[in-house]
């Protein structure tokens, strides 16, 4: 086991990053954290494997989350590979979950803002005594999130 391991940020790769930062920030009370990215050079993409790489962006304090929680961070590189859109049953990272008071209140929030229905709103109970109310959604940018609020 890695001594001190501690979660930082999970990294989204966004085709227009300000838009998508607005996004997050209207539509799920991210907020951001200073400053903004602007790098490039032989360090950036000797590191990411990306010859010639130039990023910029910036991260987002997640809702809920405190001072010294994990971070969003959105980038944009300055020259994009194109690559199969997001699935639930993709392997590898397939959304990130955002709990909700009203799950579909919040679906309604994310389709104003540009954001696309990815399956219908559903209610399960995956033990006795409790339920959770989910759906999935797709940001402006097709990435999946999962809106989901759990009840006794």
């Amino acid at each position: 086991m890695i001594a001190n391991a501690k979660y930082v940020h999970t990294n989204l790769i966004a085709r227009d990053w300000r838009s998508l930062v607005r996004f997050y920030e209207e539509v799920l009370g991210c907020v951001r954290l200073p400053p903004e990215r602007d790098y490039a050079g032989d360090d950036l993409a000797s590191g990411s494997g990306v010859p010639n790489a130039h990023l910029q962006g910036i991260h987002l304090r997640l809702p809920g989350c405190g001072a010294d929680g994990p971070t969003l961070e959105v980038f944009q590189y300055s020259e994009m590979r194109e690559g199969v859109g997001p699935a639930a049953n993709r392997p590898g990272f397939a959304h990130i979950a955002f709990a909700v008071g009203d799950v579909v209140a919040a679906r309604d929030e994310v389709l104003a803002h540009g954001g696309s229905s990815v399956g219908d709103v559903v209610c399960m109970s995956p033990d006795p005594g409790h339920q959770v109310t989910w759906c999935y959604v797709a940001d402006p940018e097709g990435n999946l999130l999962e809106l989901q609020s759990w009840s006794s």
